[in-house]
Parts: structure tokens; C-alpha cells; sequence
């Protein structure tokens, strides 16, 4: 896990050190820099490592191979033990034991196809010199991130936004980015906060030519959203192969030539993650999880009562108030860009202290998307049902609930005057905080919308797919990567090894979700490990308790740091409507966090970057 950087417009020494310096916590072993001149072009490549596999000096980046390949490199490729013997086979050589060199070597033998041998989290760039071309890709599912700059002449790229941001003078804040954050609490790919930077697509890969300064995207992986792949087999077979699935995924995961520890909050993903991690490791695996010392924010207790049984070296880390402040004060700083799921802070709390005793974490996430173990999966489930009463029946339903005093049953009214289920889930995951008078393109009508609607699967498996597709990528992908990052820990999820999705979205939806049994075969995989009843409560999120601290000890601060007149420096919302649910929040009669925390962490990233045109 790495920083990578490089470009071919021409900065000087003190920029580009300054560039690389700007993100040096995601790589703090050691940081490499090269350039390259020919007749057309002059290029640098940058590299800040932070070492996981061959901690020798032979590995560090930008590494070159042969005599007309350079790379730098970001991420893992879980399978380079099995894929260097098969390259080795063929004759190619190697001077380390790190992976580095196979991206190389598969380059070279299989061209552009060799993404498609890669099993892992990525995104790198190759300098080929024979071809005077840049060849790079981003994994399957935007694990590790990749932003570039293309004016059609120059290209710049990075992991992380502030490298290209500083000394690029050619840069506008997007309007449309910002009601886009508004509106799903991140930017969505391909947009960046900036008009000129974007990011890479998932599951894509790229060639910029040199001569010509072209720039051409090529996807070479999806999720099977047609459902043309259909798993045949009985649940038994479907459960053993899953088992199977998930239990090399952890394996592979599990090697480094650092510690590895494994995240533990007591759910499925991450119980059944630490159980199989025991089972692959030879010493007693370490585990981390988080408590919050406010009430009914704790479940520590739950990681406890697991680890014990699994007999891992289990760590509780305390998130008090005034660490969850300072971290506040600094989020810009490692995020680069507006990111409102407030559950980064707890991240970053859990980051910063399991680095003190691991240098690799394997997390649970991504188990929920592929195996529908949200809560919402199963409230749109039922209100599918709704739908099919007649909209005139329902209609009138509407205004006799909408009638009621009970805040539940006025969602219920507000639901079915909708035409389709599938337009109450978007609405549902997105925010009206914007004005629609902005005469800009409307922020929900996103290209992934492709993954739900259409005919092909079932209701809950569109919805998986979609959120796969965005809520995956676009949030927990992104808060993982920074949140780890800014402690120099590398984070690993089995879940998301492009095996165990496909095999997920393969399976008939009653393997996954029966009843309101959610997660049902992974469930049946943990308790060979763990007794059932450990997993007898509700479903617990990821959270900070900021419902309360903004009426309370964060109060002043809100209030001050949103009133009007800064709300009215936000372009693109309607501030009297956000004023007067901010109020309402602090007299108790409703609960607004995620907007009051959305716009704190836009204020702040607009306070640290004045200066730029907003258009």
C-alpha cells in the first residue's frame, strides 16, 4: 500500500518533492523519484512506499524492469505468488520476491489482458518505452484510488487529489461535484471536486500516448448485472463452495512480510473474517475493535465475546470525545476532497491504533453488498409489495396515513405516492438539500442507475448490484483508504475479492436473504466457527455519536461555523431550508446530523482552498 504520482508537465525539483511530501503518511518507508527525457516528452515518476512484501531496498519504486518498463505501484496482488511461477515458466526472471515485478512481467506477456490475471486491490501505471505510452488500470471493485489530469496534451495522475492540486494552476472547483456530495455524502466516480481532475473507474484500465497526448479508457471487468451466470447447485454445494471461497481469500490475505491483525466489531463479516484468519495463521491472530464510552454506542462487547471464543489477541481501543475532535480538525487534510460518512472518524480512531502493533488489517467490508445484509434491503423488500396496489387506491392511502400522528406511518404516506420502488431507494440514499435551480445536470441521475433499472434480476438483486456499484465504491472504499492511510496501515477485505462477488451475485436470492433471514448462507458458514447465539441481536452501524455532541459539547461550533452567511457561501443549497433544520436539530425535534456533518466537512474543505473559481 502506497502513494504513486507522476506527470508530464514540467514542474521543478522542489515541486514535485513537495507533491510527493504532500501524501507521504500513505508511504512513509521510503519515498523514489525519477524522470525521464526523450526528444517529444520529459517525464517524472514518484513513489511513496510503504512496505508490506520484500522490505529490502531491490523493491522500492519507481521500479524498473527489463530495459523499457518503469512502474509505480499502489495496492497488493494477492495471486503473484501463483502468477510468477506461471511467468517464470515462460521465461521471464526476477530480482525481488515482491509483486511489483509480475505487473511487469504480465505485462509484457499478456499486453493489456494482464489486468485480467490480476486477483488483488491496484491501481498503477506502466511506462513502456518501446510504445511511448503510459499503460495503467484501478481493481475490479475501486479498492485503491486513482486521479488523473488530462488537458489532452499533458497527464498527471495520483492517488490522492492534493498531489495534483498543488502547483496546478489550471484548476476550478466543480459546482456540479459539490451538489453531487450533497447529494450522496461523496463525490461519485468519474467526478472529482475539481472540473479538471478525474478519477479512473473501477474495473478500468487506460493507455495515454505519449506522442499524441490521447487519452483512451477501456473497461475490462463488471459485475454481472444481465444475470446470465447462474450458480446451479443445491445450497449445501453453494455453502461449501463459499466456504472454500472465503477461506483462500483470507489466506492470501493473511501473507506479509509485516504484522497482521484482523478488525473484529462482533458482525457476520468481520466474525467470520477472524475465525477463518485463526484458522490460516499459525500465531495467535490480534484483533481490533472500537468503544465508545457514550451509551448506546458501544459494542465492544460483542468483538469481545467472539474473540474470546475465536482465542485471538483481542485489543479495545476507547474513542473519547477530545480524539474524535482533533481528528474533526484535521479530516481534510488525509480525505482531500468533501466526504460525509461520519463513521471515518471511528475509522481513523481504529486505524491509528491498531498501526502501534500491525502494519496490515484485514476488515469485514464489503459483506453486506454481495450477501444483502443492509437493514434497507429488507424494508424495500416489503414495500415492493406496496407497490403492487393500484397508484388511485394508494393515493388515497397516502392522505389518510399522512393524517397520522406517528412519524413512521407519514414516511409510509410519503412512500406511496411514488410510481416505482425503485425511485423511493434513490430517493432514499440521496439528499434534497440542493437547489434543483441551479441549472445544472441533476446529481441523481448518476450512470450506475443502469444496475437497477432494468428487468433482468429480481428487486434486491438490482439493489445490490447498484450498491455495489456506488455505496461500495464511491463511500466505504474511499473512507477505508484514507481512513488507514493516514496512519500508514494497509487494510485488506476478503469480501472483495472479485471471486467471492461473482460467485455472490451467481447465487439465487433465498441463498443470500429468506425471509428476514438477511445473510443467510454466510451466516451459515460463521456458525461452524461461532455459536448462532452470539449473533442473536440487531444489526449494529458504524457510527459517532454526533446527534448528541452537535446539541451539546459541538453546539457553538456548529452554530458558528454554519450560519447564515456561511450557509449562504455554499453554492448549489437551499440555505433558509438547511438553517431551519439545523435549528430544529438543536431544539430536539428532529435529527439532522448527517447534514449538519456533511456541511461542516464542505465548509471545511472550502475554507482550506480558497482562492479557486467555482463554476
Amino acid at each position: 500500500m502506497c502513494g504513486i504520482y507522476g506527470s508530464t508537465i514540467v514542474y521543478n525539483e522542489s515541486q514535485v518533492k513537495e507533491k510527493l511530501r504532500r501524501t507521504s503518511f500513505r508511504g512513509p518507508d521510503q519515498t523514489g523519484c525519477k524522470v525521464y527525457k526523450s526528444d517529444n516528452y520529459s517525464i517524472v515518476f514518484g513513489h511513496n512506499r510503504l512496505s508490506i512484501i520484500d522490505l529490502d531496498v531491490r523493491s522500492n519504486q519507481p521500479l524498473s524492469y527489463l530495459d523499457h518498463i518503469e512502474i509505480v505501484f499502489n495496492g497488493e496482488i494477492f495471486n503473484f505468488k501463483d502468477l510468477k511461477d506461471k511467468l517464470h515458466k515462460k521465461g521471464y526472471t526476477f530480482k525481488t520476491t515482491s509483486d511489483t515485478e509480475v505487473i511487469c512481467a504480465a505485462y509484457l506477456e499478456y499486453g493489456e489482458n494482464c489486468v485480467n490475471h490480476f486477483n488483488g486491490m491496484f491501481a498503477f501505471v506502466i511506462y513502456d518505452k518501446k510504445k511511448h505510452q503510459f499503460f495503467g488500470a484501478r481493481d475490479r471493485l475501486g479498492q485503491k484510488p486513482f486521479y488523473y489530469y488530462h488537458n489532452r496534451r499533458d497527464f498527471e495522475f495520483a492517488s490522492q487529489i492534493s498531489s495534483i492540486q498543488l502547483h496546478n494552476t489550471n484548476l476550478t472547483i466543480s459546482e456540479h461535484a459539490i451538489n453531487s456530495y450533497i447529494t450522496w455524502e461523496t463525490i461519485p466516480d468519474p467526478l472529482s471536486i475539481f472540473n479538471e481532475i478525474h478519477k479512473l473507474l473501477p474495473g478500468y484500465a487506460f493507455v495515454f500516448d505519449l506522442e499524441s497526448g490521447k487519452l483512451e479508457t477501456k473497461q475490462y471487468w463488471d459485475i454481472d448485472y444481465k444475470g446470465e451466470n447462474i450458480f446451479n447447485g443445491d445450497y449445501k454445494e453453494a455453502q461449501s463452495e463459499l466456504k472454500r471461497l472465503l477461506s483462500d481469500a483470507v489466506k492470501i490475505r493473511m501473507f506479509a512480510d509485516v504484522p497482521v491483525g484482523v478488525f473484529l466489531s462482533g458482525g457476520v463479516d468481520s466474525s467470520i473474517v477472524a475465525a477463518m484468519a485463526t484458522h490460516a495463521y499459525d500465531t495467535k491472530v490480534k484483533t481490533f475493535s472500537v468503544k465508545f464510552n457514550d451509551k448506546g454506542f458501544d459494542e465492544s462487547i460483542y468483538a469481545k465475546k467472539v474473540a474470546d471464543h475465536l482465542q485471538t489477541d483481542h485489543n479495545i481501543i476507547e474513542c473519547n470525545y477530545n480524539e474524535g475532535i482533533a481528528l474533526i480538525d484535521n479530516f481534510h487534510h488525509y480525505f482531500d476532497e468533501p466526504f460525509a460518512d461520519s463513521s471515518a472518524i471511528p475509522s481513523m480512531l481504529l486505524a491509528k491504533h491498531t498501526k502501534k502493533q500491525v502494519t496490515v488489517a484485514i476488515s469485514g467490508d464489503g459483506g453486506d453488498e454481495s450477501f444483502s445484509g443492509y437493514h434497507r434491503y429488507n424494508w424495500i423488500n416489503q414495500g415492493s409489495k406496496f407497490m403492487k396496489i393500484p397508484y388511485p387506491i394508494r393515493l388515497i392511502m397516502s392522505k389518510l396515513t399522512g393524517l397520522a400522528p406517528h412519524y413512521k406511518l407519514k414516511i409510509i404516506s410519503e412512500f406511496m405516492v411514488y410510481n416505482s420502488i425503485e425511485s423511493i431507494y434513490i430517493d432514499s440514499k440521496t439528499d434534497k438539500s440542493f437547489s434543483q435551480n441551479t441549472g445544472l445536470k441533476d446529481p441523481k441521475e448518476v450512470d450506475e442507475l443502469k444496475y437497477l433499472l432494468h428487468n433482468n434480476k429480481n428487486l434486491i438483486e438490482r439493489v445490490s448490484d447498484f450498491d455495489i456499484k456506488t455505496y461500495l465504491n464511491w463511500d466505504i472504499n474511499t473512507k477505508v483508504d484514507r481512513a488507514t492511510m493516514a496512519y500508514s496501515l494497509e487494510a485488506r477485505s476478503p469480501f472483495m475479492d472479485y471471486r467471492i462477488v461473482e460467485f455472490a451475485r451467481s447465487l439465487p436470492s433465498e441463498y443470500k436473504f429468506k425471509g428476514k433471514n438477511q445473510k443467510r448462507i454466510l451466516k451459515d458458514v460463521l456458525y461452524q466457527y461461532v455459536p448462532k447465539e452470539y449473533f442473536d441481536r440487531p444489526k449494529a452501524g458504524f457510527t459517532m455519536p454526533f446527534e448528541n455532541w452537535f446539541r451539546k459539547e459541538l453546539k457553538e461550533y456548529v452554530l458558528t461555523e454554519l450560519d447564515t452567511k456561511s450557509l449562504m457561501e455554499i453554492p448549489g443549497i437551499n440555505y433558509q431550508d438547511v438553517s431551519n433544520k439545523i435549528k430544529k436539530h438543536m431544539d430536539g425535534n428532529a435529527n439532522h446530523y448527517p447534514l449538519i456533518w456533511k456541511l461542516l466537512v464542505l465548509k471545511q474543505w472550502l475554507n482550506n482552498n480558497k482562492g479557486y473559481e467555482i463554476r
